[in-house]
């Protein structure tokens, strides 16, 4: 499990909570990404087939130097991509034999595009999670927030602007990220803001609730979020429907 965490958050420096969280994981070696479930992705730093410990060093290494740096996702696949197409995990491959092995996709551009924003994206939210809930007395109230362009997920903009006890459930399962990609984020409001912007505060007792799907022939959770207003059934991503920071 991750090591218990001192925080020393600062805006406009490097984020160290995100970056402590990052190196706190230990290693987990999958060959699809839902055998290793929720918590177990907070603990330990996994890459869906990369069962080798040297290329696992190597995308973790290029990983947090992007989060300790603030490398680009360009500069991160330009440092990364030609080391993995030396040790062959890259392009597409034959497992198994002829009568019953299969074709993976090992490195791609697209795979280190996922990689880099699933891992800078989870850890900064753990990040951002602490320092919220350390100054909680100040700042009791948090508002779901989504980017609200032409590429955020409908059930993510239903979302946007919902305000939660910063202790309520609905944290537990719907701080973000909420699924691959999700760019949503949570911001702190005092009474005072809650206030001045004239916000509804709802408590999600009997909205959110676990329900099982299948996911690569095996029963997994997600989390679902009922909104009040319309009834909609909004859904975490299959594996998304834990907090990181927590």
């Amino acid at each position: 499990m991750p090591e218990k965490i001192d925080l020393n958050y600062a805006f406009n420096l490097a984020p160290e909570e995100a970056i402590n969280y990052f190196k706190a994981k230990g290693y987990a070696f999958s060959w699809n990404w839902y055998e290793v479930w929720q918590e177990a992705h907070q603990a330990a730093f996994t890459v869906a087939k990369a069962m080798r410990q040297d290329i696992l060093d190597d995308i973790r290494i290029a990983t947090q130097q992007a989060l300790e740096e603030g490398r680009t996702l360009q500069q991160f696949r330009a440092g990364l991509e030609p080391t993995l197409k030396a040790k062959g995990w890259w392009g597409k491959v034959m497992v198994g034999d002829a009568g019953g092995g299969q074709v993976v996709q090992l490195g791609s551009p697209w795979r280190l595009r996922t990689i880099y924003q699933t891992n800078l994206q989870t850890s900064y939210m753990a990040g951002r999670y602490q320092e919220q809930a350390a100054n909680i007395d100040d700042r009791p109230y948090w508002q779901y927030v989504a980017v609200m362009d032409a590429a955020t997920r409908p059930s993510h903009a239903a979302m946007n602007g919902l305000v939660f006890p910063a202790d309520d459930p609905f944290w537990d399962s719907f701080y973000p990220p909420n699924d691959w990609g999700c760019r949503c984020s949570v911001r702190a409001l005092s009474p005072d803001n809650v206030k001045e912007r004239d916000l509804m505060v709802r408590a999600s007792k009997g909205l959110v609730h676990e329900k099982e799907v299948e996911v690569g022939g095996k029963k997994k959770q997600v989390a679902v979020f009922t909104d009040w207003r319309t009834g909609q059934q909004i859904k975490t991503g299959p594996g998304w429907n834990y907090n990181p920071g927590k």
